[in-house]
Formats: C-alpha cells, sequence, structure tokens
C-alpha cells in the first residue's frame, strides 16, 4: 500500500509542539512536511527562528495543501473552534486535547462522519501507552468486563513523592511545579478533571458508551493529609489516583476517578514517578498491563508520531461499539469500600450516607472511618464539606441486601 504523503498545519509550539517538530525531523521516512506554524504570541521566545511561525489560524485552515490540522493548544475552547472548522473544510485532525475531545464528543463524532474525515487522539489519554488504538481495534471482539489506570502523570508524581520521600501533599506539589509537571494552577490535575476526562474518551472506545464528563464522579488528591499517608505507610500501601470503569451484572456501566490504597505487590505500586498505567480485564484474556511514560514532550510527541503514521495509511476510528446493538446505560448504583476522614466532631452529619460502617477511630486531632458507600452517596457528602477526604480501600465490595431484588441487579462488586 502506497503511503499518503502529509502536508501538517501545527497548532501550538509549547513542549509538545516542539517535540513533535524534533520528532519528525528524525523520521524522514514518514513523508510528512509541516507547513505553516500558527501560534498565539508573537513576542515570545522559540527554539527556531520566527519565520516558521504564523499568527492567522486561517493561514492553515484556509490552506488547500495542507491536508492534516495538528492541535496542540491548551486551550479547549479554542481547540475546539479549530478542530471542527478544519474537520468542515475537509482536512484530517490529530489532537492532544482531552478536554476538549471529552466535552465535544457527540459533535466531533457528527462531524467525522458528515464530512468523512479522520479525527484521531492518542495522545489525549495516556501519552506513550497505545491504550485508545488497542481498545478500539484489539479488544473490539473479546469481552471487557472493565479498565482502570494511572492515567494523569502529574498527580502519580506527587503521590509517588508522598510515599518513597515521605514529603507532605503541599511539598511534593510544590516539588512537581518547580519540575514542570504541575502547572502553577494544577487544579485541573489535582482535582481530578484530566483522569475524568480521559476517563470519559476511554469509556467510548472501551464500552461504546458516550458519557457527559459532568456525570462521571471525580475526587483527586488535594485534600490527602497527613492522615491518609500514615495509614498507608502502616499498612504497606500507596495511595494512587485511579480512573475505573466497569460493566456490572446487569449490563450497564460504572465509571468513577478516586484516589485508591494500592497494596504492596499490586501492578499499581510499580508505576511511580510520571509514569502512566492501565490494566484491562476481559472474560477470556484475563488481564492485560499497559505502562508507559504519561507526561512529557516526547512521550506525547511520540503518540501524536503514530497518529500521523496511521492518517499515512488513511486509517480512522470506525467507532463500531458506538454503533454496536448493545444498549448501555452509565450506573452509579454500586457500593465502594471506602476510608473517610473526617473532623471528629461530624460524625452525625455523615453517619447516614453509609450503607455500613466497618471501622471507627478518633484521637485528640484525627479521625477516620472504613465502610461501605453508594457512589451516588458519595459524591454528595464530598461536595457538601472541603474538611474531609475519601480513599477507595483495595477490597471487593458487596451488593446492598437491603434492595429488591430488582435493585439488587443494578449494584456492582466493586474493588
Amino acid at each position: 500500500m502506497n503511503r499518503k504523503q502529509l502536508n501538517i498545519g501545527l497548532f501550538g509550539f509549547g513542549c509538545v509542539g516542539y517535540g513533535l517538530y524534533q520528532v519528525l525531523k528524525e523520521t524522514p521516512g514518514l513523508k510528512t512536511t509541516i507547513k505553516t506554524i500558527v501560534v498565539k504570541h508573537p513576542g515570545k521566545a522559540r527554539a527556531i527562528s520566527p519565520g516558521h511561525f504564523s499568527y492567522d489560524r486561517n493561514a492553515i485552515l484556509d490552506d488547500p495543501e495542507i491536508n492534516v490540522v495538528v492541535e496542540l493548544i491548551d486551550d479547549a475552547d479554542a481547540a475546539f473552534e479549530i478542530v471542527s472548522r478544519a474537520l468542515k473544510n475537509g482536512k484530517a485532525v490529530v489532537t492532544a486535547n482531552k478536554k476538549m475531545i471529552a466535552e465535544h464528543f457527540d459533535e466531533l463524532l457528527r462531524l467525522q462522519r458528515a464530512y468523512d474525515v479522520p479525527l484521531l487522539y492518542e495522545a489525549a489519554c495516556c501519552a506513550s501507552i497505545p491504550i485508545i488504538r488497542n481498545l478500539e481495534e484489539y479488544y473490539n471482539n473479546d469481552m471487557l468486563q472493565s479498565i482502570e489506570g494511572i492515567v494523569n502523570g502529574s498527580t502519580n508524581y506527587i503521590l509517588d513523592k508522598t510515599s518513597e520521600e515521605h514529603l507532605s501533599y503541599s511539598e511534593a506539589l510544590t516539588l512537581a511545579q518547580e519540575k514542570g509537571y504541575a502547572e502553577s494552577d494544577p487544579t485541573l490535575d489535582t482535582k481530578g478533571f484530566d483522569a475524568k476526562y480521559k476517563l470519559t474518551i476511554l469509556l467510548a472506545h472501551a464500552f461504546g458508551l458516550s458519557v457527559d464528563p459532568s456525570d462521571i464522579v471525580h475526587i483527586g488528591i488535594d485534600r490527602i493529609g497527613e492522615l491518609e499517608l500514615a495509614y498507608a505507610r502502616e499498612k504497606n500501601m500507596k495511595i494512587k489516583l485511579i480512573a475505573h470503569a466497569s460493566k456490572n451484572a446487569a449490563g450497564n456501566i460504572s465509571a468513577y476517578v478516586l484516589p485508591k490504597f494500592v497494596p504492596e505487590g499490586h501492578k499499581f505500586s510499580s508505576v511511580d514517578g510520571v509514569f502512566n498505567g492501565v490494566i484491562a480485564q476481559t472474560s477470556f484474556a484475563d488481564t492485560q498491563f499497559f505502562v508507559g511514560r504519561g507526561a512529557g514532550a516526547y512521550p506525547t510527541a511520540s503518540a501524536v508520531l503514530s497518529d500521523l503514521s496511521a492518517l499515512t495509511y488513511d486509517y480512522r476510528y470506525e467507532y463500531k461499539k458506538l454503533t454496536g446493538n448493545e444498549q448501555l446505560e452509565h450506573n452509579e448504583h454500586i457500593l465502594l469500600k471506602v476510608f473517610f476522614r473526617h473532623d471528629k466532631d461530624v460524625k452525625p452529619a455523615y453517619g447516614h450516607y453509609f450503607d455500613s460502617i466497618e471501622e471507627s477511630y478518633t484521637n485528640a486531632n484525627h479521625a477516620y472511618v472504613t465502610g461501605y458507600i453508594s457512589l451516588k452517596n458519595l459524591a454528595e457528602l464530598y461536595r457538601n464539606d472541603e474538611g474531609h477526604s475519601f480513599i477507595q480501600l483495595d477490597h471487593a465490595a458487596r451488593i446492598d441486601t437491603k434492595k429488591t431484588k430488582k435493585e439488587e441487579s443494578a449494584y456492582a462488586i466493586i474493588e
């Protein structure tokens, strides 16, 4: 098969944009040329000469010679305008903007079909791990039961430092910012939004379920305190931010992002620093474990490069699971076993949220309970008070025996 020549219009020349520029220089056999690079700020110093740049998006979007747009900017709203216009103009698109994809997934899918052009976004999830292509292609005829992963390198780095070097959360966050792993405003990562956007995308390719990201419960790592860190060390565990999706007994999908205690010896316990890891659980092939760098210029650029290589063969996502006959729904009716750190004087305020409580602890400064709580109640309790935190315990949850048999079918056993 003859490979297609790609004439690229590149939006953005930050860390990943420059990484892609360098990577393409080292892969001459790919038959790609960056014709135009559009950036926002004319006066900003860059690693290549100003003659490479334009400051008008139309220089790319209205150029008939450019057949591929690569979007690598950090503004999700502006990215959607660029990507949607590129698709309408018949140009293939490669993007790494997970927020933009998650918030506009259905519209972007419609545009791909209406204008018969591909949109690829492997770099939007887990950087160097080719997880989207695997979920889209390899598991198409397999009965995938669950996926869960460490999908945010910044939070993983922070949690690694609290575990291995006994830094406080605030100390580890400052270090991550100094090294460039976290932004000056790190809340997109630390509050779990980034992981939620990635999970939204993975749901579509793993199970064929399109979900508004606002419907996915997400709790980040920003409330983790010394009590949780001490508990993890005492129990020989680490804390990891995990994005989880699973199919329950009724065939519906439960999805959430939560910090989780991971025991020593678990696959995720060895995923440290800015690395990401994903575990896929299937009915017939047991489990597969993917691991790779989840942040940085070259790991992310390598995923963009993979998409560009695929485009030279006219590859596109087929979204077979989205168009299949199985009608799946998003389901919050699950029970999770959690560690709940709270103010020692607020017990009456939280007791009715829990299905059952197994352990309580209080001293002069701290208090926590462990027990089972529904995902819906967990989200409500988390919203109502900023002085506490939740961390999922690595034990199997149970079906709520207080429910009717009809209601029980909607509940899942979640680890």
